[in-house]
């Protein structure tokens, strides 16, 4: 019980903590997700056992360059470089196949790919059509902490057939069913008051944050499976770190930009 106190209140300041620096301004967006990006990368860093500090001078200055140009051909080839990682890390999920990275280069590698142009990605979600729409992102947040709400309500109320037990042996199929349905419900809500898209597009994001969400959530699960690693760190109660608690939304946010700058 007492866990379950800490896990509800460390979540409520997280999610309060925010929402207040997406509507306070689009710097203040930048900046908190610049310090999540850190403790991301440090966590992922202690997970593969990576020594080398170029991640950490990497991603500000690619998010730099991001950030200014965010018409640029070489963010489209960036994006093609981080689905295609992350539909290899879905192989390598399904196909129940470790996750090499036998050296510092290849540690990296993986650390930049995973985290670093994820990280960007979500920090370029808002900005659509060349202004911040921070309401956009908020509707996408709403969506992931939905989705995780009643994925985990109902598994553990209902759930009896194990999603991927080797992996992640609480998650349930009836779980991930639950979650998927509530998320298209908030999707078409959102649609309701939220006008950037339509109710059908809502939808479809909607599924792409529920689906490619719970696959993240997996992939980061099989990470500190094989670094036999119960948390990714500790900087949130009953939550684990930061890495822990963005795992899907920042799995889903490439696919998510794809989908609403490229497809739309």
């Amino acid at each position: 019980m007492r866990n379950l106190v800490r896990r509800i209140f460390s979540g409520i300041v997280y999610i309060l903590i925010f929402i207040s620096a997406i509507l306070f301004s689009e710097d203040s967006y930048i900046l908190l997700i610049g310090i999540f990006g850190f403790l991301c990368i440090w966590e992922f860093s202690r997970m593969t056992k990576l020594k080398s500090y170029a991640a950490y001078i990497f991603f500000p200055i690619l998010l730099f360059l991001m950030l200014k140009r965010q018409d640029s051909y070489a963010i489209t080839g960036i994006l093609a470089i981080t689905i295609g990682s992350s539909v290899f890390l879905m192989y390598q999920l399904f196909a129940k196949k470790e996750i090499s990275f036998s050296n510092e280069r290849s540690k990296l590698g993986v650390s930049i790919r995973y985290v670093i142009f994820s990280m960007c990605f979500l920090i370029l979600l808002p900005f659509y059509e060349g202004s911040f729409h921070p309401y956009l992102m908020i509707g996408i947040l709403s969506i992931i902490w939905i989705n995780d709400s009643f994925a985990f309500l109902i598994g553990k109320n209902f759930g009896k057939n194990k999603l991927f037990p080797s992996v992640s042996p609480k998650k349930t199929i009836e779980g991930f069913f639950g979650g998927l349905v509530f998320s298209l419900l908030a999707g078409v809500l959102i649609s309701k008051y939220n006008l950037d898209f339509s109710m059908i597009n809502w939808a479809i994001i909607a599924v792409i944050v529920s689906t490619i969400g719970t696959v993240g959530d997996l992939v980061e699960s099989k990470f500190k499976r094989q670094a036999k690693m119960k948390d990714s760190g500790n900087i949130m109660p009953g939550h684990g770190g930061i890495l822990d608690r963005l795992d899907s939304l920042l799995f889903a946010a490439p696919f998510v930009y794809l989908y609403i700058n490229f497809i739309i």
